[in-house]
């Protein structure tokens, strides 16, 4: 079985909100080019929100759940309105940054060959579950990004969250590291990329609206993906063979407002958003193996049984002249950014007691 997560106390009792930088941002874009209307009520805000094409995930659940929380903090002064195809996925960060929306559901994935820190949790055994991801959030890892949206995205955070955990769907079984050896296999993220091609497999990076075709012409031999989004999509029919590989298993998400759009809220507004983004990040990060456990027992009503790797697998495929590549790809991109990549894992590790 995927790993449940712990049930800890409050994260506000630890660890001050975020929302008052960075978390408070992502629903209150109000005024901004794209969505913001010059309102003939000034306290009246219209905002468009970004997010990915992706039925039955997680994420979307979550997304669809903001305009919502959003208009009732606010006694329906700020309305967001969702949109799946305003910009694709790879621009839709990019598209917050310059303006063309001020809201989106991004990936830090997305920026982690551009900007590591972001993909720190794809590195290769360093974060095992949804509980070493949110330790790891809470003791450093989601201040130190929420700065990096801000100085290199012009942007403000509102909630963290994460897909559910990933899984490899294939048409074979894989369930030993040579079995990885020459299959194609669709990646998210540089590292495991790098990773996969140290064992031998092929990466093949696609975007998830062309999965399904690429499963069923053969093109690709599996997916790594959510568990919740690949058994909405019912990837099984296509690839039996589901497999908990512990390989990244946890992809995050965040909700980004830009900047300059938040900045135009009045303050009584942004406060209320704050604090309803803040209770949206906590049921997002514990409420987080209730959903995995969904997906993994419809998939069993439907006759797949999810496999676990057994640990011992787990290591031989990890091990460190495999996964060094992940590691050496950080430590090299972190040389160019001027910070010192070795030190930051090496703090990770410390933090998780690794």
């Amino acid at each position: 079985m995927l790993e449940r997560l712990f049930n800890p106390t409050d994260r506000h009792q630890r660890r001050p909100r975020r929302a008052a930088g960075a978390l408070v941002a992502a629903g209150l874009a109000a005024t901004f080019a794209l969505s913001l209307h010059a309102p003939a009520k000034a306290q009246d805000f219209d905002l468009t929100m970004g997010i990915l094409p992706s039925p039955n995930s997680l994420y979307l659940k979550m997304m669809q759940e903001v305009p919502e929380r959003v208009e009732r903090a606010t006694g329906g002064k700020v309305k967001v309105t969702l949109n799946d195809s305003l910009v694709g996925g790879t621009q839709i960060t990019a598209a917050v940054r310059d303006g063309r929306v001020p809201m989106s559901g991004a990936l830090h994935t997305y920026l982690a060959g551009e900007e590591p820190r972001m993909g720190i949790f794809n590195l290769p055994g360093l974060i095992n579950n949804m509980a070493e991801y949110t330790y790891l959030c809470e003791a450093f890892w989601c201040a130190d990004v929420e700065k990096l949206w801000e100085e290199q995205w012009n942007s403000v955070v509102l909630a963290e969250g994460a897909w559910c955990s990933q899984a490899l769907f294939s048409k074979e079984p894989i369930h030993t590291l040579e079995d990885f050896k020459g299959k194609k296999l669709r990646v998210h993220n540089p590292q495991t990329a790098a990773l996969m091609e140290a064992i031998g497999a092929k990466p093949a990076p696609l975007p998830l609206s062309e999965v399904a075709p690429a499963l069923e012409r053969g093109v690709i031999d599996g997916v790594f993906t959510s568990t919740c989004y690949g058994n909405g999509q019912e990837y099984w029919r296509l690839a039996k063979n589901v497999q908990n590989w512990k390989i990244g298993p946890i992809t995050g998400w965040v909700i980004i407002i830009n900047k300059d759009a938040w900045e135009e809220i009045p303050e009584d507004l942004r406060t209320a958003i704050k604090a309803e983004m803040d209770d949206l990040e906590h049921e997002a990060l514990y409420n987080f193996y209730s959903h995995v456990n969904e997906a993994v027992d419809n998939m069993k009503s439907e006759g797949i049984e999810l496999w676990t790797a057994p640990q011992s697998e787990v290591d031989r495929v990890t091990a460190p002249e495999y996964s060094e590549a992940s590691y050496q790809q950080f430590y090299d991109r972190a040389e160019t950014l001027g910070f010192d990549g070795k030190a930051y894992v090496a703090h990770a590790r410390e933090v998780l007691g690794k």
